[in-house]
């Protein structure tokens, strides 16, 4: 599949049929997202793939998979066949840009670890499409739960969770109706 196709065919799943996920894609696709850029080759993105059914449904759990379902949405993070921790470590970031081949003071302006964790997602995104399966991302900023589940130390930060799987038929996103906002292209000056 080339780039254009791949781009054109990814949309975030929120609905899976819970079938599991093939190690070797798990594999593919987590290698796609650490091949991503690395600010200074801090390489400061790491993955937790998570493919055990009791483990991935303790993650819905935690993160609230019952009141998503209870507000008429379908189950979620529990019919995915995989998730994929995104997790971020700033202080691998802070250590290199203290290097003398480095200005640390780049890092208030531009945390870099977003924007490799950035990366990183989307080219989780590709790969899962580019191996036939379905992708969405379930946001870090309610997964603070899933740290004691899978072990995530202090001073990581969870990016968010790659859901991947086998897509089930679920709704579109009421969001999409507004289409695409216009305006973001400049030419030559804003």
């Amino acid at each position: 599949m080339d780039l254009a196709e791949a781009l054109r065919r990814r949309r975030m799943v929120r609905h899976y049929t819970g079938a599991a996920v093939a190690p070797d894609d798990v594999e593919r696709i987590v290698a796609a997202g650490l091949s991503g850029p690395s600010a200074g080759w801090a390489q400061g993105v790491s993955v937790v793939t998570v493919t055990e059914p009791k483990r991935l449904a303790a993650i819905a759990t935690a993160c609230g998979e019952d009141d998503w379902v209870a507000r008429g949405f379908d189950a979620w993070l529990s019919t995915a066949g995989a998730h994929l921790v995104i997790c971020l470590e700033p202080e691998v970031y802070r250590s290199r840009y203290a290097a003398a081949d480095k200005d640390p003071t780049v890092l208030e302006r531009v945390p870099w670890w977003w924007v490799d964790g950035g990366a990183a997602l989307m080219a989780m995104l590709l790969a899962a499409v580019d191996a036939g399966l379905a992708a969405g991302f379930h946001g870090g900023h309610a997964a603070d739960p899933i740290r004691p589940i899978l072990g995530i130390p202090d001073g990581v930060v969870v990016l968010g969770i790659v859901t991947v799987g086998h897509a089930a038929p679920d709704r579109r996103s009421g969001s999409l109706a507004a289409g695409p906002r216009s305006g973001r292209i400049h030419r030559e000056h804003w």
